[in-house]
Order: structure tokens, then C-alpha cells, then sequence
């Protein structure tokens, strides 16, 4: 085949790609697998690259989840009483890095507000002594569990809201959620400079296992371990997983993939964080 030739059978393959790519956006709706295969066409045609694929991914997967599945628990919430003093306000701002706190009452269940720590520089410019967590709070963002995510953070666009309380089918809190937390669904995990060093994402222990953190990208996976995961669907080995058991599964549970034993070490009701890898 000479170099006109060559050159003509690479724009029609283009030509055919980009009128395949065409029909998923026109016409009748197409299936959301039919969707992924299109895109995933892209990528190995270098049309878009591998961020670019994992974001759209996770920007079509926000629309079916609920914030149920992405907050923070309850038991994990880091509050501040409403009755606090200066010192215990700024020791927990300090040791959490954090930058936004339910504060709760009497009964720890009721949320009074929520403090942004820099609204406390206010304090600080002030000649008085006196100290009333009450004068710094705002009012709670509150939304129900059932929520979907990307209708929660368009609310978060709109209203310039950072944090929002989720509460139960009952009225009792069930969690929090940070407009951090919903990006990371679409973006993958957002570190900042107040988040320690991680280790490396697959270590090999002494005794011949692995620890595996859930998020290495399957395709990472695959050519660590010669294994043939699909990626088409989840860019995780944790997607992978979670899918396969139909929800988080709890510490200590096994799963076996074709002689790749996977069990749980970390996790919580909302991510599966760690794993250890025993090959057979």
C-alpha cells in the first residue's frame, strides 16, 4: 500500500469513528453501554485521553447515585459543641485540617449550624474577650439521603454552599457531604496540602500477599498482575468489586476473581478504601 493509499484509509477510518460517535448523539437515545463503548473507541483512538475518559465517566455516573452513597457517615463527622470554648474550637480546627463543622447541641443529633473557620478571624480583630460559638455559626444546608448527586452539586454551584447535612427517611443525620466529596466522583480523589503522604497504591507484603488501595485503576491492575479485568465499565478495582457484591462489602469479606482472592481490609458503608490481594 503506498503512502496516498495509507493516508485515505486512515481518514475513513476517522471518517467511520467520528460518524459512530455522531449517531450516539443524534437520533433515538442509545443505551448507556453503548455509550461507554463509543467512548471507549475514543480513547484508543487517542481522540480523548485517559482523564478526560475517566472524567465523563464519572460525570454520567453522578446522575444515577444518591448522596447516600457518597457522604460521610454520622459516627465519622467531625462537630464542635455549641457550648466549646475558643481553645477546643481551634484545637479541633487544627488537628482536623478541616474547614467546615456541624456544630450540635445537647443532643448531638441536632444540628445547630454549621462553622467555616475563617469566620472566626472576625473574633480575632475584635477588642472583646468574650467568646459565643453562637455568633459564628451559619445555617445548615440540608438535604434528604435520596438526593442525586449532580442535582446537589448544581445546588451547591448555584448557592456558593460548601457542606450539607444528609439526613434519614426519619429526620435524624445520616451523614455529611462536601462539594469535595461529589467532585471527587467525577474527578477521582482530590488531595490537598493538608492530606499526609499515601503509601504506594500496591505494596507487596512479606508473606507473598499484596495490599491493594480499592482505587488503582484497573488497567494499572492488569499489567502489574498479567490479569485481564475489564475497564470498560469501572476504572477501579473497588468498582469492580462493589459492583460484583451489589454494595460495599464489609471488612473481612472474600471475593474470588479467577484465582485473585480480594479481601476487604478497609472500608466503610460509603467507599471501599483497602485490599488484600491473594493470588492462587
Amino acid at each position: 500500500m503506498n503512502e496516498d493509499q495509507s493516508t485515505i484509509s486512515s481518514e475513513q477510518e476517522k471518517k467511520s469513528w467520528l460518524e459512530r460517535l455522531s449517531n450516539a448523539f443524534s437520533g433515538e437515545p442509545k443505551t448507556r453501554k453503548d455509550l461507554y463503548i463509543i467512548l471507549q473507541e475514543a480513547h484508543k483512538n487517542d481522540i480523548i485521553d485517559a482523564d478526560a475518559l475517566h472524567m465523563i465517566k464519572g460525570a454520567l455516573k453522578v446522575s444515577d447515585i444518591q448522596v447516600r452513597q457518597v457522604m460521610i457517615p454520622r459516627a465519622q463527622m467531625k462537630v464542635i459543641a455549641m457550648d466549646a470554648d475558643l481553645d477546643d474550637v481551634l484545637s479541633i480546627i487544627v488537628e482536623s485540617g478541616h474547614s467546615r463543622f456541624p456544630v450540635v447541641g445537647d443532643d448531638k443529633d441536632e444540628i445547630e449550624g454549621v462553622l467555616l473557620a475563617k469566620d472566626l478571624v472576625n473574633y480575632f480583630t475584635k477588642s472583646s474577650n468574650d467568646f459565643d460559638l453562637a455568633n459564628y455559626i451559619r445555617e445548615p444546608v440540608v438535604v434528604p439521603e435520596s438526593k442525586r448527586v449532580n442535582i446537589l452539586l448544581n445546588e451547591f454551584r448555584t448557592s456558593r454552599n460548601h457542606m450539607a447535612i444528609i439526613i434519614d427517611e426519619y429526620g435524624g443525620v445520616a451523614g455529611l457531604v462536601t462539594i469535595e466529596d461529589l467532585l471527587e466522583e467525577i474527578v477521582g480523589e482530590i488531595d490537598d496540602e493538608t492530606d499526609e503522604e499515601e503509601d504506594p497504591q500496591i505494596q507487596k507484603n512479606n508473606d507473598g500477599t499484596y495490599t491493594i488501595n480499592a482505587l488503582v485503576p484497573v488497567e494499572e491492575f492488569n499489567e502489574c498482575f498479567n490479569s485481564e479485568f475489564s475497564n470498560e465499565e469501572f476504572d477501579t478495582i473497588g468498582g469492580i468489586i462493589v459492583n460484583s457484591q451489589g454494595r460495599v462489602p464489609d471488612i473481612g469479606e472474600t471475593m474470588n476473581f479467577d484465582g485473585y482472592l480480594f479481601e476487604v481490609t478497609v472500608s466503610d458503608n460509603r467507599r471501599l478504601q483497602q485490599l488484600k490481594l491473594t493470588i492462587r
